[in-house]
């Protein structure tokens, strides 16, 4: 079964939310701490994983992102904080 993540990236400071979608969230994160990702990402130094979540349908998994991307910092905050209250980097947790 193939699995999707909707995740959010920040830098070391945590003042730039970044909202993306992947197939393979540790190489995808790998390419934000990486700079392989030319753009916003890389301009912003995203490095941090602090949110992500799991689906196993893809269109479930677009529309989430969507819909995250359409929220205001304040709720993107909030949803952060409920799972990672102090931002920490979770991308070590992803590798096992």
């Amino acid at each position: 079964m193939k699995v999707y993540f909707v995740y959010i990236m920040t830098n070391k400071w945590n003042s730039v939310l970044y909202t993306g979608f992947t197939n393979n969230i540790i190489r995808r994160v790998a390419e934000h701490k990486n700079g392989n990702i030319k753009g916003f990402t890389k301009e912003y130094n995203l490095i941090k994983l602090v949110y992500f979540e799991e689906f196993g349908d893809v269109g479930e998994a677009i529309a989430r992102e969507k819909e995250i991307k359409g929220w205001l910092r304040k709720k993107k905050v909030s949803l952060i904080m409920k799972v990672n209250p102090y931002f920490k980097d979770l991308y070590m947790e992803i590798c096992g």
